[in-house]
């Protein structure tokens, strides 16, 4: 066990150092959860904190692997991978500032204090953003055990960059605010006000539209599609026609087409003013249309000629 953890610092330690405080920053936020009643915007104080502190240490773990094992520009990667790091740190440290304070983190432009907290925050999320970038570029040189596995990492890449960026449509003010300022620039949700009724611990709005699931759901685009081509290689011990590498390697493209295709359709909606609980039946059609096309094209795959080994450049 200790050999292990010490074999994962080693990845890249100031990522997995993040990693490990955002696990106690994780247990501090369930706690403030349990004894601390106060809200704002509706919402359990401690809840953003918990939510920031899981994400980050999933994002924390995943570049620490990747970054260990690049075959060109590591050097570079790694100390981009420490700025991101700092940038990390930096942004829920402020986050779990303002929950003990019982105020909001984002978008606060309340007071002088709250100004700078907002902009230095603004800061290192563009700094952790312009870093991603050149990482995940880096990755178009990786080779990972698997044809598929190493096609997922780096479309995820891709779609993460997509779902990271949308957080960027959230900083600029509403109509309300250009009309009558209230110290707040910028907002989660679309058509509705943030802290209206929202999906239990996600909080994202029922009313209106809401930019933070697109966000979500894009930037979990590096865990999630590398997971289905590590299922994958598991079933291919079980399915002969998915033991071929090219036949993965379509899945996984077919997957990821649909996916990054989900996180747009989900950005549209909230830019429409539309709950993502609530889709109109153009939405829903859209939506329905994809699935359907992703699973059709996977249907054809299996069912074509198993393709030869395919060998990765």
């Amino acid at each position: 066990m200790k050999a292990a953890i010490r074999r994962a610092v080693a990845w890249h330690p100031a990522l997995m150092t993040v990693a490990a405080v955002m696990v106690l920053c994780a247990v501090v936020s369930a706690v403030g959860l349990l004894v601390d009643p106060r809200t704002v915007l509706g919402a359990p104080l401690w809840a953003k904190p918990l939510k920031f502190s899981v994400s980050i240490l999933l994002y924390a773990v995943t570049w620490a692997w990747l970054i260990a094992h690049l075959p060109r520009w590591r050097r570079l990667a790694h100390r981009l991978g420490t700025v991101i790091a700092v940038s990390l740190v930096v942004e829920q440290a402020l986050i779990l500032w303002a929950a003990a304070a019982g105020t909001t983190s984002h978008f606060n432009v309340s007071s002088p204090l709250h100004v700078v907290v907002w902009g230095v925050m603004a800061v290192s999320i563009t700094v952790l953003y312009l870093c991603t970038f050149v990482t995940s570029v880096a990755l178009f040189f990786l080779r990972l055990p698997t044809p598929a596995l190493t096609v997922a990492v780096r479309l995820g890449a891709m779609i993460a960059l997509g779902g990271i960026g949308v957080a960027f449509l959230m900083t600029g003010s509403t109509p309300t605010q250009l009309t009558s300022p209230d110290g707040i620039v910028g907002a989660h949700a679309v058509g509705v006000a943030d802290g209206g009724p929202g999906v239990p611990v996600l909080g994202w709005s029922t009313t209106g539209g809401d930019y933070r699931v697109a966000h979500f759901v894009g930037m979990h685009a590096l865990q999630l599609i590398p997971l289905v081509a590590l299922a994958l290689t598991v079933l291919a011990r079980r399915v002969t026609r998915l033991r071929s590498d090219t036949t993965q390697v379509r899945i996984v493209v077919i997957v990821a087409l649909a996916y990054a295709c989900g996180t747009v359709l989900l950005t549209l909606q909230a830019v429409a003013g539309q709950s993502v609980v609530h889709p109109s039946g153009a939405v829903a059609a859209v939506a329905g249309a994809v699935l359907l096309v992703a699973a059709a094209a996977v249907v054809l795959t299996l069912l074509r000629r198993p393709a030869p080994v395919l060998r990765m450049t």
